[in-house]
Formats: structure tokens, C-alpha cells, sequence
């Protein structure tokens, strides 16, 4: 509840002549807790003088001791937007200034404005988010998370414990769920004692960092053409102290929230390119339902504070993420999915059309031949390797690491898909191996592709994984293949075609043309 009167800080901040802006330079902002004033290029956060279970702003002098910590937080991944923070005093004259001699009145944050467009809740509303930006967005929260402190404060899940039971505090709080916040705090501890021996080995092994806190969609833009997260949570510790996945977590429950299912499974593996989290596969649908809690509680206290004509719009929102905190949990079998082929085929794009559908939320882990060669070899994705990395050896290498992954994924309870020529006998008996050792389902596809087809995809490949060359699409073809018993898919120019005939084979259910991140023009 506000227990402040903010006006004359706002009418401060508001004033055309503080700034010496005309008055259509100037406009408002409000969340739950925070008024962004924006003026010209500059924006200033103004803390709510609340106090919620999981945040305290009551007096001026905590507010200005979190504008410092918001500054020096946000620095970590966003310099170029956070510059200063400026105190508000009472000036002799009764006046209101910024950084004057008189008493502290409040304290905001000064801030470099960016265009709005570039939210990625905006991107996502008018499909922006493009394959590439999403992975290099992945990519971006994997170094942030591998230079994040590690803290050895609290156990694994002591810190889901804490969050828990804020959630039932802030929940309690709200005329919406005020009646529900009791069982569903019961159904999240039963979700909590059932993976809280895992969350205690991801702590010990260095898992729980100090992490953004509140990595969603709208706290993520484009600075100069570059994926940048912002607004960090900076006001409790306990809340951004926290398991790395659980950071990530609440992004791609944002997604998946708005029907961007195929986006999210793609930030997950492509986060999982970069980070060896397979562990903490089996915990992440959980750490999506809590964020999707929080999201719900947030929300309501939003539509609280609110003209009545939004009042709605806002409750009808919280009820979903609400319902979707329910929903994520609920246990999904594990299946390993192989997609073999030559080159070109499209192998990895049906892999990234079907993924999302595959057992637990966020779906399948995709273990891609390409994508594992370059990592062993210690480069992005998107580099061109020599030949000397496609000898019988290296790739004996590069599908042996496959097959313990795929292990590994499929032991924990996660669906996996394999997407690998898997042009030898061998290799295709192994692969089904990792299936029956692990006690899952096993359905093996062979895309199959006229040749001149293939030759035009492998020669207009831009930036891909693949380093495959018309060439070598000859020699994959020339090969003795042996006996191919998998399911043979032909497939040609029209994908949500393939990809329609893929889930009748799979027996799971695709909403044509699926949801998905769009992909880029190279390819």
C-alpha cells in the first residue's frame, strides 16, 4: 500500500521548467512500484513509497539507498542506460531540486531513454523476435550468469522456500487470490520437497549467483542493436540471489505465457549451448510455475491500483499466469525423438518446429551434430570449421558426446531429439540404445529430399551451423547407408507440410503454423 503522499515529487518531476522541456516532451510511467518520469533523452525512476511483503520503499532515505544499489547493479549489464542517481531536496525557499542543500525528500534514478520499441515484450507482440536475436539474447544471460557471484548463504531450498512463502504473503494480499493463496503455497512446498535435494546439489556446485531477479520480457531491450537486460531487481537480495535457471526461468515462462512456446524452448537450448545445465532440466518446469505465481501476484496488486477501466483487462491477465502456474508442473513423460538425414534435408528446422511439444516445459532438448562439432572444437555455432573437423574421427567424437548427452538428458526425465545425418548403422543402432537403456519411447524419422533441392539449401546457407557443401552433400550420398528401417519422411518447400505429417506421426498435437520465434533471412 502507498503510505506517502508522492504528489510534489511528482509534480517536480513532471514540471516543464525542472527541465527546461516543453510539457509534450514529458510524459509518466507507472508500475506497482515505480513512476518513470521520461524527458527528452532522459528518464527518471521514482521508487512508490510502499511496503509490500517482498519490497520496503517506506521513507526517503531507504529509497535513496536503493537508487544506489540500483545504479551500481544495473551497471553490470546495462552502463549505458543507468548514469546517476539524483537526491531531491527541499531547497530554503520551499522549493523542490535536484541535488540541492536542503533535506532529502526522495531520490530517483537518471536514466538514458531507448526507443520503446525495442522492449522485447513490444518485439514479441509484433513477432520481432527473430531466431537469432533470441539466441544471442541466450547468449548474452549465459555470460552474464557465468560472471554473477556465487553465494553459499543459503541453500538451494531455503532460497525456493523464502520465495514460496513471499508468494503466499503477496497472493494473500490481493482481493483476487486471497482465497487461493493458501493451497496454492500447499502446492508449490509438495513442488519444492520433490526437487529440493536437486536444488541443494546445484548450490553446493556454485549454482546460486546474484543473479538480474526479474528477467522478463519487458526488463530486456535493444542498446545499440544489442540484446540488453535492465531493471534488476535491486531491493531484496534473497529475491535475485538465486539459482541461475531460475533467473532464466522467469524469460522463458514469459514466452511461453504468450504462446511463444517454440521462442522459448529455443532461448533454452540455446542457453544449454553455452552453459552445461543439463541438471537442472528436471527443476525447470517448477522455477516457471513460481515465476508465473509471481507474475500473477504482480499483477493483481497492478489492478488494484488502477482506474477501473483497466481494472479488468489487468485481473483477467493475472488469472492466467495464475492458471499456467498450475498447468507447468503437471508431469509429461520423456521421449527420445531422432531426426536423420544428408544434409539439407531440414533436419534442425523440424527439430526447432516440433521441440516445444515434446515433454516437459519448456520441451525437448535439441542435441544437434553441428552445433555440438563446434563446440568441442571452442567456437560459436555460426563459424566455419576446416576440413580437418569432419574426419572420421572428429565426427566419431562429435556422436559419441551426442550419445552421452542424450543419456544424461533422458535419465533426468527430459525429452531429448537428436538431429544428426546419422548416415552410419552404427551410429543409429547406438542412438536407439540411449532409449532403451533409459526406458523411454523412441520413434527415429529419415528426411528424404530430392537432390537438386538439397544442393539450393546447402548453397544459400548464411551464418548456419552447418558447414555442409554441395560437395559434400554428393559424398553423403554416395555412401553404402545399409538398411534404413526409421519412419521415411519426404519433405519439399513447405514446412508446416512436413511438419504436419511429422505430429501425426508423433501423436502430438500442433497448432499449423506453430508458434515460433520468426526465423532470419540467411536462414
Amino acid at each position: 500500500m502507498l503510505i506517502e503522499d508522492q504528489t510534489p515529487t511528482l509534480n517536480f518531476l513532471k514540471d516543464p521548467k525542472t527541465h527546461g522541456k516543453p510539457a509534450s516532451d514529458i510524459a509518466t510511467v507507472e508500475t506497482h512500484i515505480s513512476f518513470v518520469v521520461l524527458v527528452g533523452c532522459r528518464a527518471f525512476k521514482l521508487k512508490r513509497a510502499v511496503r509490500l511483503p517482498y519490497v520496503d520503499f517506506s521513507t526517503a532515505s531507504k529509497r535513496l539507498l536503493f537508487c544506489q544499489r540500483e545504479l551500481e547493479l544495473n551497471r553490470r549489464t546495462a552502463p549505458a542506460l543507468y548514469l546517476a542517481v539524483r537526491r531531491i531536496t527541499r531547497e530554503a525557499n520551499g522549493c523542490l531540486a535536484f541535488d540541492g542543500r536542503g533535506p532529502l525528500v526522495d531520490a530517483v534514478v537518471e536514466m538514458a531513454r531507448f526507443d520503446e520499441e525495442t522492449l522485447f515484450d513490444r518485439m514479441a507482440a509484433r513477432g520481432a523476435l527473430t531466431q537469432s536475436l533470441l539466441t544471442e539474447t541466450a547468449r548474452t544471460i549465459a555470460r552474464f550468469h557465468a560472471d554473477a557471484a556465487i553465494d553459499h548463504s543459503r541453500k538451494g531450498s531455503a532460497n525456493m522456500e523464502w520465495v514460496i512463502a513471499t508468494n503466499k504473503q503477496a497472493l494473500a494480499q490481493t482481493s483476487l487470490f486471497a482465497s487461493r493463496s493458501s493451497a496454492a503455497s500447499a502446492t508449490f512446498r509438495t513442488l519444492l520437497a520433490r526437487n529440493a535435494a536437486l536444488l541443494e546439489a546445484r548450490e553446493r556446485t556454485g549454482k546460486v549467483r546474484r543473479c538480474h531477479g526479474d528477467l522478463h520480457l519487458r526488463n530486456i531491450c535493444l542498446v545499440d542493436g544489442a540484446p540488453t537486460l535492465f531493471d534488476c531487481i535491486e531491493f531484496d537480495e534473497t529475491l535475485a540471489t538465486i539459482d541461475i535457471l531460475y533467473d532464466l526461468a522467469f524469460l522463458i515462462m514469459d514466452l511461453w505465457h504468450r504462446g511463444l512456446r517454440s521462442s522459448a524452448n529455443l532461448v533454452m537450448n540455446r542457453y544449454l549451448d553455452e552453459r552445461d545445465e543439463t541438471d537442472g532440466l528436471p527443476v525447470l518446469p517448477f522455477f516457471m510455475a513460481v515465476r508465473a505465481l509471481v507474475r500473477a501476484h504482480v499483477i493483481a496488486t497492478q489492478s488494484e491500483q488502477v482506474q477501473a477501466s483497466v481494472h479488468d483487462q489487468l485481473s483477467l491477465e493475472a488469472q492466467t499466469y495464475f492458471d499456467l502456474s498450475m498447468q507447468l508442473p503437471v508431469p509429461v513423460p520423456a521421449r527420445l525423438i531422432v531426426i536423420g538425414g544428408l544434409s539439407g534435408t531440414g533436419k534442425s528446422t523440424l527439430a526447432t518446429a516440433i521441440a516445444d511439444h515434446l515433454g516437459p516445459p519448456p520441451g525437448a532438448r535439441v542435441l544437434s551434430s553441428d552445433r555440438i562439432r563446434k563446440k568441442l572444437w571452442g567456437v560459436p555455432a555460426e563459424t566455419h570449421l576446416e576440413q580437418e573437423a569432419y574426419s572420421p574421427e572428429a565426427s566419431e567424437r562429435v556422436y559419441s558426446h551426442l550419445f552421452g548427452e542424450a543419456r544424461t538428458i533422458l535419465g533426468h526425465g527430459h525429452s531429448v531429439i537428436a538431429d544428426a545425418v546419422f548416415d552410419r548403422a552404427a551410429d543409429r543402432e547406438k542412438i536407439e540404445k540411449c532409449a532403451m537403456d533409459a526406458g523411454v519411447p523412441f520413434k527415429a524419422l529419415w528426411l528424404e529430399a530430392p537432390m537438386n533441392l538439397l544442393f539450393e539449401r546447402v548453397a544459400t546457407r548464411k551464418g548456419d551451423p552447418s558447414d555442409a557443401t554441395i560437395e559434400i552433400v554428393r559424398t553423403q550420398a554416395a555412401r553404402q547407408l545399409g538398411t534404413i528401417d526409421w519412419r521415411r519422411v519426404p519433405v519439399g518447400d513447405d514446412l508446416d507440410d512436413v511438419v504436419a505429417r511429422v505430429t501425426n506421426i508423433l501423436d502430438v498435437g500442433i497448432a499449423i503454423p506453430s508458434h515460433t520465434a520468426k526465423p532470419d533471412e540467411a536462414d
